[in-house]
């Protein structure tokens, strides 16, 4: 039986008119989709009112939520807790920016080829051998307490500074392996051909590789930068008032740890959208890639 019919317009065109098979299985589709979300919706509902009820009924609850959930030192830490957040995003945008270029730089001198490169290579292979195995608390403390003690002239003592420096070097070192990744990606075809076309390779990598390198790894590197604002918040290691350490000195008042929940949740609040914005970017692109827009 046909799919569709066709009929003739005003002008002596066709027009598509979809069958009643076509039309059928449409139906059923959306009726499943109909169905298949609302038992999502039900089966979500019905665990969240287990967990709250759970939750609720346990012996502890009173004292916790007490201590946890207070609303009279949730509005007593909220402008404290958002004066200390812009020192988090600030550090997001400018450690971001900079994790970025040195990333990138380190990205390119481990795939440069040749004997007389090999020294570069080694050492943006040491770096980034070194940073990512050396857990971030540790750069931390390291570079801000470290570095003040070595009482160096000119050098800054500011905690803020220094806590982005380590964050710098830390988030450097992934990022330079995921625009490696990206590099090593690009099909050597790709190169053979810019080479037949005159460029040299400074030209090549700079207008044939990277353009391609970089479309490639656009989603993990996004997830890096979800990971940095999270992470922006341990500068406070260093006495930096953030937004964890305008929480801690708030809680340090009253013994209440209710401030620690309301920063915590202004970070979720933060890294959703970002998260989501991740996956939708991860999803176009696969799209693209499938319909052969992405080379």
């Amino acid at each position: 039986m046909a799919e569709t019919t066709e009929t003739a317009g005003p002008a002596g065109e066709d027009r598509y008119v979809p069958s009643a098979r076509r039309l059928e299985r449409e139906r059923f589709k959306r009726t499943r989709a109909r169905r298949a979300t609302a038992v999502a919706a039900l089966s979500t509902l019905v665990t969240g009112v287990v967990l709250f009820l759970a939750v609720v009924n346990s012996p502890g609850w009173p004292r916790t939520r007490e201590t946890f959930f207070s609303a009279h030192y949730a509005r007593e830490a909220l402008p404290e807790v958002l004066d200390g957040l812009w020192l988090n995003l600030r550090l997001l945008v400018v450690c971001g920016a900079a994790v970025l270029v040195l990333g990138l730089l380190i990205a390119v001198a481990r795939t440069l080829r040749g004997p007389v490169f090999f020294p570069l290579r080694a050492l943006a292979t040491a770096y980034t051998d070194f940073f990512r195995g050396l857990p971030l608390v540790i750069c931390l403390l390291m570079v801000v307490f470290g570095i003040p003690a070595l009482r160096l002239q000119g050098v800054t003592t500011d905690p803020v500074l220094l806590g982005g420096t380590a964050l710098v070097l830390t988030y450097s070192a992934y990022v330079a392996e995921v625009f490696r990744a990206g590099i090593e990606s690009v099909h050597p075809s790709q190169r053979a051909a810019a080479r037949s076309l005159g460029l040299n390779g400074r030209q090549t990598l700079r207008f044939v590789v990277l353009p391609q390198a970089v479309r490639r790894v656009v989603p993990p590197l996004l997830n890096d930068l979800v990971s940095l604002q999270k992470d922006t918040g341990l500068v406070s290691i260093a006495g930096a008032v953030d937004a964890v350490y305008a929480a801690q000195i708030v809680a340090s008042k009253s013994f209440n740890y209710t401030p620690y929940v309301v920063a915590g949740l202004i970070f979720v609040a933060l890294t959703i959208p970002a998260t989501r914005f991740t996956d939708w970017v991860t999803a176009r692109m696969d799209r693209r890639r499938a319909q052969g827009g992405i080379v």
